[in-house]
């Protein structure tokens, strides 16, 4: 390759992840950048100065502040001064009814709304903490909303055999509502709100309703005596409480499901006719989800006894849910003996256009049975989806890792076992653990979505189980990925110019041409990459081959330092020879490893180019009335499309023997017929609005084609249309452009 002198592109500023960078290197400290996505993915630069770590929660781990600026999650209810009731710190908008005839629950996504309506009017609600209570909405039922950072979910509870038998809650007809949403059901019953491009915005599980007849079984042992330490050790405190709760059925609840109709304004939830009818009083109230558990999260928790929990949460106590089998040990008591398993699923979007270079799986881990290790695997399945359940449960594909790892019993154990982070990395000397390179081929688009299940190794050890909070997070260690330059071109007195055809070079006249390239990376690596362009110029060999030429003081720009996406640099080659034929070509490399490392994208492809310093200079061009030249600074509109433009061309100062002219409006199009004289007019009638680029070059009396000049100018919009006529419309009205008054033909 050859190699060049002159100056790297100067004055470029710095973007404010370059800076946070920069403090990274100075600080040898992890330095955050930015967020995309919102709330769930953030990226920071590592202090090796060169690569950036993204993290993807499968929560939110912040939300937008109003006015600006991101603040930390919190669902807690608060009545606002419209009158409606709404979390103060959440992913979505929510609001729900403060009372009256307002919509019960409005949930809004960028623009893109939907809306549920109760059949009358709401008593003003009792606000406990993410819950809103709305008591008696019907004799002996109250009406429960309970809120989290990114979804909502309404239960009525059914309080006493009375209740239900009331003919209200025979059939449940919710009104319904939405803008840049259609809401459909799914084959088992769950429920999506698609955009105009079929993609789920929001998705609900299938309805079900459940009883307490657990909170009359027998109280599970919740202690045991250490005969080492002759102190009480709590069973599992978590697993036997969701009965009773509202918010999911607990152990021993009787469960079934409802049948669900969507209608174009309305969603009819139609509860189990048996339950209503014969549940026993002692296993009152009975909790009534009819499906609107509206949120975007794809996480699931499958159980044997055919129980699942759809975007599950970590509950009250805060402990998450349980992975292994749930059953009795040593004298603790966990549950029944059913097997459940968690699953996490993630987007590729934030993935796109990086080389993945290390992936690391992280979740919380803040109870285990016993304070000895236990096995517990990472696996990748199959997607899930709202209705997955335990008997359609998603195959599991690959072994992504392990863990031998006990965490969350605090001063039970010696030493302390506090909460901590459970992380699955790829260890070099188990070469089946694959989370990293099935990461790299997430982000390379080879499957749409990356589903990880946590699960005990040993699902018939009940002394394995564990429970894991929701936030669980895929860190994954990246590089932009280049793309190949654009805006390849030699930098003439008059404009950039690249000539594709080997046999039509471009021809300049300085010996030490000024070579110009954006550095680009692929969409979606763009934030902070750290790149720089590969020069490559060539001379043509009397035998036809062709040879770097001699080397001068580096190909690379800039030397030193990085640029951004999209940003420009130029090189000024050293002096070639009058006469040879030249190619120059270039590359994006991005850089990691503190620079030791890069990739390197494809070639830019060839511009060809000879210097020939006494063939005709690049000819004046005037661009006449009711256009003008744009300048360096300013770009002023005229004319309108198919309104004519007027050129004229004329010999640059010092030539004498130009004969004929050339030109064209695009660097790819093809020269015009000449035209001859010593200098020329020619119209052009532009048949749209925008810039126009004329290129134009000069023939001498020896038959040789000298170098271009470029010149832009700017053709105004052409007045819009009067009127407005749709070929469907039966009225005969046309609509007005202007005003948007309809009138008469």
């Amino acid at each position: 390759m050859a190699s060049a002198v002159g100056d790297d592109a100067a004055g470029v500023p710095l973007t404010e992840g370059q800076k946070a960078l920069q403090a990274a290197q100075e600080s040898g400290q992890r330095v955050e950048v930015t967020t995309e996505r919102g709330e769930r993915t953030t990226v920071f630069a590592n202090p090796d100065g060169s690569t950036f770590t993204l993290e993807e929660s499968s929560v939110p781990v912040r939300v937008a502040k109003p006015g600006g600026g991101w603040q930390a999650p919190d669902p807690t209810l608060e009545m606002r001064s419209d009158g409606s009731v709404g979390p103060k710190a959440a992913s979505v908008d929510m609001s729900f009814s403060g009372g009256g005839d307002a919509p019960l629950a409005r949930i809004d996504e960028r623009g893109r709304w939907l809306e549920l309506d109760w059949p009358g009017p709401l008593p003003e609600p009792e606000l406990d903490g993410s819950s809103a209570l709305y008591p008696e909405v019907l004799p002996g039922v109250d009406l429960k909303v309970t809120v989290t950072v990114e979804s909502f979910q309404q239960v009525l509870v059914v309080k006493t055999p009375e209740a239900a038998g009331s003919e209200e809650l025979k059939k449940l007809t919710f009104g319904l509502e939405s803008d840049g949403l259609d809401v459909v059901e799914g084959a088992a019953g769950n429920l999506a709100a698609l955009d105009d491009d079929g993609q789920a915005v929001f998705k609900a599980p299938p309805a079900q309703m459940w009883d307490s007849a657990g909170q009359g079984a027998p109280e599970p042992k919740t202690q045991l005596l250490r005969v080492e330490a002759e102190q009480p050790e709590p069973a599992d405190p978590a697993e036997s409480t969701a009965s009773g709760t509202g918010l999911e059925p607990g152990q021993g609840d009787t469960v079934a499901r409802m049948d669900v109709q969507v209608h174009e304004d309305a969603l009819t939830v139609v509860p189990d006719a048996q339950m209503l009818a014969d549940t026993d009083a002692s296993a009152f109230p009975l909790f009534i989800d009819p499906t609107i558990t509206w949120g975007e999260s794809e996480r699931t928790l499958l159980r044997s006894d055919g129980y699942e929990s759809y975007g599950w949460g970590n509950g009250s106590d805060n402990l998450g849910k349980g992975a292994g089998k749930c059953g009795s040990w040593s004298g603790y008591y966990c549950g029944p003996g059913y097997v459940q398993r968690l699953y996490f699923e993630f987007s590729p979007a934030s993935l796109k256009g990086k080389k993945v270079l290390d992936a690391t799986f992280r979740v919380t881990e803040p109870w285990a049975f016993q304070c000895s290790p236990r096995w517990v695997d990472l696996v990748r399945t199959n997607n899930i989806s709202s209705s997955t359940t335990w008997s359609s449960r998603p195959k599991e594909l690959d072994w992504m890792g392990d863990r031998y790892v006990s965490a969350g019993r605090g001063s039970l154990c010696d030493p302390d076992s506090p909460d901590a982070p459970i992380e699955f990395n790829d260890n070099p000397e188990e070469t089946n653990e694959n989370l990293t390179p099935t990461v790299q081929n997430f982000a390379a688009g080879k499957f749409s979505r990356l589903t990880l299940e946590i699960r005990a190794h040993d699902e018939s050890d009940t002394s394995a189980w564990k429970r894991f909070r929701n936030d669980a997070v895929l860190a994954v260690d990246f590089v932009g990925l280049p793309d190949k330059p654009t805006g390849i071109a030699l930098m003439t007195g008059s404009g950039p110019v690249c000539e594709r055809a080997e046999a039509d070079p471009a021809v300049v006249s300085d010996p030490t041409p000024t070579l110009r390239a954006y550095a680009q990376t692929k969409a979606g690596g763009e934030k902070e990459a750290q790149l720089r362009v590969y020069f490559d110029l060539d001379h043509k060999n009397a035998d036809g081959t062709w040879s770097d030429t001699s080397p001068g003081n580096g190909s690379v720009r800039p030397s030193s330092g990085y640029i951004g996406d999209g940003k420009s640099v130029t090189l000024t080659w050293s002096a070639l020879t009058d006469g040879k034929l030249y190619r120059y070509q270039a590359w994006t490399h991005s850089f990691y490893n503190a620079g030791k490392s890069h990739l390197s994208s494809s070639t830019s492809g060839w511009c060809y180019f000879k210097v020939d310093s006494t063939a005709p200079k690049a000819p004046k061009v005037t661009v006449g009335e009711p256009y003008s030249a744009c300048t360096a600074t300013a770009c002023v509109p005229g004319g309108g499309p198919n309104q004519s433009a007027t050129l004229s061309f004329a010999a640059a100062t010092g030539d004498a023997n130009n004969v004929s002219y050339q030109y064209k409006l695009s660097s790819d199009d093809a020269w015009s017929s000449e035209l001859k004289g010593a200098s020329v007019t020619q119209k052009i009638t532009p048949e749209r609005s925008g810039t126009y680029s004329v290129y134009v070059r000069a023939k001498d009396d020896v038959g040789r084609w000298g170098a271009q000049s470029v010149v832009d100018f700017l053709v105004a919009a052409g007045e819009g249309p009067i009127g407005r006529w749709h070929f469907d419309e039966a009225s005969g009205v046309a609509v007005d452009a202007a005003t948007a008054d309809g009138k008469d033909d």
